[in-house]
């Protein structure tokens, strides 16, 4: 009988369960979004989150279960986020899952959220590795050659802001309300993205790192230079703003693929790419296109396993428990916890030596 992991998701603002199997079933999944309770402050309140979590994460995971139909003794393990992300959230859903563990005799599985993500494609396309990744999300925004399951190789990242967080400072400025990607990408459909040339940042520059601010600076001085008609202007702002996101996160990705050819000669890469931000139709064409003048495969997940879920908490436990990887019930949460310790911290660089 195939085993079965219990995935648990409270890194952030939603509240994730899910039941996968090592046959790449998904037999049951929930998911509780937070942004009704977030919206009225622009951003996610991290006490607001915590309590949340609480007052919906058991529900959730009898949910699951009885919609699987299986019991707590006929899983193989539980898997829960440990980190990175909100302490607060963090601790919910570590301490559920140790409790379960500890009442049923279960190993529990601490699971990375980075490394969720990266991982999720294995899960949904049965991408082999080693692949190069392109994490985007509100709070992440990172190129990494993903190796094996805890084998990781990061080749740049934001010196500023995460992409998912211009998008939400963009949106915030045009008031358009929070999550900011859905509602920029919303605007944008009616806009020009050629009347605004916003600025490119780091097009050209050698390395992978990417920056936002620049562009984020460039919107608003923009939006102050309108006036009244900024509000007019709004569909073209969204989709000038875009575009050039668009334009600067493909070149960024260009460095990484001659990177990671450079790293793996002879192999075709795969390009996956996870977060939150995948969604954007914009950056999925600009990526697509890349793809293509660079003989390179895309894999973009759904968008519910793009976001924060806890499916992709589940398969990640079931990579590491293939592997005999297992966590003790004292396993602390972890605000932060990059995917590669080992990795330059300055400004996202890359690898020592390399150039793209």
């Amino acid at each position: 009988m195939a085993r079965v992991v219990l995935g648990i998701e409270t890194s952030c603002d939603e509240t994730g369960v899910a039941l996968v199997d090592e046959n790449r079933r998904i037999l049951a999944e929930a998911v509780r979004t937070q942004v009704e309770e977030h919206a009225l402050y622009g951003g996610v309140v991290p006490e607001i989150a915590a309590r949340a979590h609480v007052e919906s994460l058991d529900r959730l995971v009898r949910k699951v279960m009885d919609e699987a139909g299986l019991g707590f003794g006929e899983l193989a393990a539980v898997a829960a986020t440990a980190g990175p992300g909100l302490i607060g959230g963090l601790l919910v859903g570590l301490t559920t899952a140790k409790a379960i563990c500890l009442v049923h005799g279960l190993p529990l599985v601490a699971v990375n959220h980075l490394e969720a993500h990266a991982l999720t494609a294995r899960l949904t396309d049965d991408v082999a590795f080693p692949y190069l990744l392109l994490l985007v999300s509100g709070g992440h925004c990172q190129l990494v050659e993903v190796n094996g399951v805890g084998s990781y190789r990061r080749l740049g990242s934001t010196v500023d802001d995460a992409l998912g967080e211009a998008f939400d400072k963009v949106a915030k400025m045009l008031g358009l309300g929070f999550p900011g990607g859905p509602a920029v990408e919303r605007a944008a459909e009616a806009g020009d993205p050629g009347r605004f040339d916003f600025p490119r940042p780091m097009l050209g520059r050698p390395g992978c790192a990417f920056s936002f601010s620049g562009l984020k600076t460039a919107v608003r001085q923009t939006i102050l230079a309108l006036g009244p008609e900024a509000r007019a202007a709004v569909p073209d702002i969204c989709a000038s703003f875009q575009a050039a996101v668009a334009a600067s996160v493909a070149d960024r990705t260009r460095h990484a693929l001659k990177l990671f050819r450079a790293h793996h000669p002879g192999t075709r890469p795969t390009l996956v790419v996870a977060g939150g931000v995948a969604a954007n139709a914009a950056l999925r064409a600009a990526l697509q296109a890349l793809a293509a003048r660079t003989d390179s495969r895309l894999v973009v997940p759904p968008p519910r396993l793009c976001t924060d879920n806890g499916t992709m908490i589940a398969w990640a436990g079931i990579e590491r428990l293939r592997l005999g990887q297992t966590d003790p019930l004292d396993t602390r949460a972890r605000a932060r916890w990059p995917l590669d310790p080992d990795a330059e911290p300055a400004l996202g660089g890359g690898v020592k030596g390399a150039k793209a």
